[in-house]
Order: structure tokens, then sequence, then C-alpha cells
């Protein structure tokens, strides 16, 4: 009696986790080197992004929005403080909760760092149809809901 295990071969494509994977650091890298051509980072452009969309939000509100948590947030707006970008001060109301808000420096951030995001998003999107881009829209929600914890 015979007990062979077929053992498969190689992929013929590389697997989409990985083509993924790939493409995303690669729009991520040129992302971040436009953002710091322009004077900014990552991190500073989702604080004056946040920021932007409200008068002002709590130190808290921002590190839910942001996805940057405790003293790296702490050390990020400390940064942007001293750089004149935001200002910080406890809230009258409950002096446990810092509230942060834009300066005119921290506006004037926000312009020309959302320029680059525009510009990004031009060059990721030149080429493609709107039937395109909203197909990749589909398929890359898909793709994270099924990684997801909940399954979808």
């Amino acid at each position: 009696m015979s007990y062979a295990v077929a053992v498969p071969g190689p992929p013929a494509d590389p697997p989409v986790g990985l083509v993924l994977t790939g493409a995303a650091r690669e729009v991520g890298r040129a992302f971040d080197a436009a953002l710091t051509a322009a004077g900014g980072s990552l991190s500073t452009w989702l604080v004056l992004l946040s920021l932007a969309t409200r008068a002002t939000a709590s130190q808290r509100e921002l590190a839910e929005a942001v996805g940057i948590q405790g003293a790296t947030l702490t050390h990020h707006l400390a940064g942007m403080e001293r750089d004149g970008l935001v200002t910080r001060h406890r809230d009258p109301a409950n002096r446990r909760v810092h509230r942060v808000e834009l300066t005119g420096d921290g506006r004037a951030a926000f312009h020309r760092l959302r320029t680059v995001a525009v510009e990004h998003d031009r060059r990721l999107r030149e080429g493609l149809t709107e039937t395109e881009l909203e197909t990749t829209r589909r398929v890359l929600a898909r793709m994270r809901a099924n990684v997801s914890p909940s399954g979808g």
C-alpha cells in the first residue's frame, strides 16, 4: 500500500497578499517622500486632516481618528506645538482632558500638505477608468473584510 503525499509546486502567480503588501509599501513610500518634500510627515498630515474637519479635538479623539496611541501621539503633538502648528490646553469643563486646535500656521500646513495628497491621489489614479477605480475599492474592501477579526 502506497501513502504518497502530493506536494504542491510553486504557485503560477505570486500570492495576492504579497502583491498587495508590495504595492501598499511602494505607494506608502511615495506618499511619505512627497509629504517630506513639502515639510511634513504622514503623522503630521493625519493630525492636521483630523483637526481641519473639526474646531477642536481632545487628544483621545485625535488618537482614535489618526490611529496613533498614547506616548507616540503626545510626542507628535509636542513637536507640532513647537513648530506652531497646534495649541494644546486643558478643557475647562474637565481638567484631565487636553484640547488640541490648529493655529494659523497649522491651517497653512494643512493646505500645503492637502495639495501634496491630492497630487499623490491623482498619480495613483492615472490611466484608470472610474469603473476600474470602483472595482479596486470594492475588491480592497472585500479583502480587508476577509481578514478582519469579525470576518466581514
